[in-house]
């Protein structure tokens, strides 16, 4: 098979979608999309504006104000200032799960990715990257694990950073995050067609990226 041109990474919140496309394109040479950084990105100006994330047509309004850039380095640029920090918080995951309801919202952000990756070699982590944004991608992985172990992981990110979270706290966002992503009517969270599974649970990171290069190479 020659090298993909898309690889899509799909899967539940704290799978390891990011960490596992970031290192995928560190080593092959990608683009990386981080889908996720998009929606954390509107729902974040949003509250600023003091949108009503509950109203779709406040949301809709607050977009058609908006640019988001994702720098090479991982950084998120929102309207020109650096917002990496702030959205990368446990209610900037809330927030993105709030806005990503809307179907309008999702094809802003599909039709920002899809302008990204044109004309380049693209990795992409999301919870529709292979469903909806890439369908005819070369390589489509999902990554999944234990619900305890992706709260463990995140657990383990958030106190690192400096946030005050019990385990318990983020365990229940987790299930609720998964249950709202997998029954919203559009674009949900499944098992893209196609799609290689691969089980994080109890594996270390070079474990995984093992198992993904050699679906690349093969």
């Amino acid at each position: 098979m020659k090298e993909p041109k898309i690889i899509t990474i799909d899967g539940p919140a704290g799978a390891g979608k990011s960490t596992v496309a970031k290192e995928i394109a560190k080593r092959f040479g990608y683009v990386h999309l981080d889908s996720g950084a998009l929606y954390r990105a509107i729902g974040y100006f949003c509250k600023l504006k003091g949108v009503n994330l509950t109203k779709k047509e406040e949301v809709l309004g607050a977009i058609k104000n908006i640019n988001v850039e994702l720098l090479p380095n991982g950084r998120v640029l929102l309207n020109g200032k650096d917002v990496t920090k702030e959205i990368r918080t446990p209610e900037g995951g809330v927030l993105a799960s709030q806005v990503a309801q809307f179907p309008e919202v999702r094809e802003f952000v599909v039709k920002l990715l899809r302008e990204m990756a044109v004309g380049k070699k693209i990795v992409i982590d999301g919870r529709d990257a292979g469903t909806y944004i890439f369908p005819e991608a070369d390589l489509k992985i999902y990554l999944t694990a234990f619900p305890e172990e992706r709260a463990r992981r995140r657990y383990k990110e958030l106190k690192e950073k400096g946030f005050n979270v019990t385990f318990e706290e983020v365990l229940k966002e987790v299930i609720e995050r998964d249950k709202k992503d997998e029954s919203r009517e559009f674009a949900p969270l499944k098992v893209p067609e196609g799609a290689v599974i691969v089980d994080t649970t109890g594996k270390s990171l070079e474990e995984v990226l093992k198992t993904i290069s050699n679906l690349i190479n093969n």
